[in-house]
């Protein structure tokens, strides 16, 4: 069993999916776990009280993490409401569901994408190296998009690549502390982000590309984040753990 009695963790994107799972994992595990949220107050709140029936500390806390004021305002609700921090998990992002080629691609939607991953990671990250202490773990959720790209989201797949050039970066600043710095790369999961595009017999299709032939649920992807989060991943750092039923292996 992975014990994390004592331990404080903060998870973005918390309100929902895998973020959501995320918590709730880490909560069942031991560990006190505020939330980060945009703008979904009742689902927070709902995961919130769940995580509070485990018997440990909570909070909810909105703010927009593309800008460095909302990333300060979570943090700092984080130390004000557990005394500092031993968990991180990076989880908040967007997907963009339209297909649209390079060339057809305006500058909205490339600031767009970049300022919700990349200025967010940016941003959450740095604030969780300053928080963190000493012997802690670090998790970003990236994207087998990261890997191998993904025709007609090309700034979703940049801005997942990015983050796996990051994350092997930073895992070699923060080793000296004694501090992991990994990243799991879900493909297809069962959440509201991907719900549009398994409508039907989107379902199906997709299936098809997993060579275990299931989408994943949000569980299967905590699972491996709370791992990644104990002292049994402690002489893991700058990996990418593929959780992705086989589907990066398959172009």
């Amino acid at each position: 069993m992975i014990d994390l009695k004592g331990k404080r963790a903060l998870v973005t994107g918390g309100s929902r999916g895998i973020g959501a799972a995320t918590a709730l994992l880490l909560a069942e595990c031991g560990a006190d776990v505020g939330i980060g949220y945009r703008n979904r107050e009742k689902d927070a709140q709902d995961v919130a009280r769940k995580i509070a029936g485990f018997g440990v500390r909570v909070f909810a806390h909105a703010s927009d993490l593309s800008a460095s004021g909302g990333t300060d305002s979570l943090f700092a609700r984080a130390k004000r409401e557990f005394g500092g921090l031993d968990i991180f998990v990076g989880n908040a992002a967007i997907w963009p569901f339209e297909d649209v080629p390079l060339a057809e691609m305006n500058d909205d939607r490339w600031h767009t994408t970049m300022r919700a991953n990349l200025d967010s990671m940016f941003t959450t990250s740095r604030s969780a190296v300053r928080a963190i202490s000493d012997h802690g773990h670090i998790v970003l959720v990236s994207s087998t998009a990261g890997q191998r790209g993904e025709a007609g989201h090309s700034d979703y797949a940049a801005s997942r690549g990015a983050m796996i050039s990051f994350v092997k970066s930073v895992a070699v600043e923060v080793a000296p502390r004694d501090i992991t710095f990994n990243s799991v790369a879900p493909g297809w999961v069962d959440t509201e982000m991907a719900a549009a595009s398994l409508v039907g017999d989107g379902r199906a299709k997709v299936e098809r590309t997993i060579p275990l032939g299931r989408v994943a649920t949000a569980e299967d992807i905590a699972a491996p984040i709370v791992f990644l989060c104990s002292d049994r991943a402690r002489h893991i750092t700058g990996e990418i753990l593929n959780v992705n039923g086989g589907a990066v292996l398959c172009g």
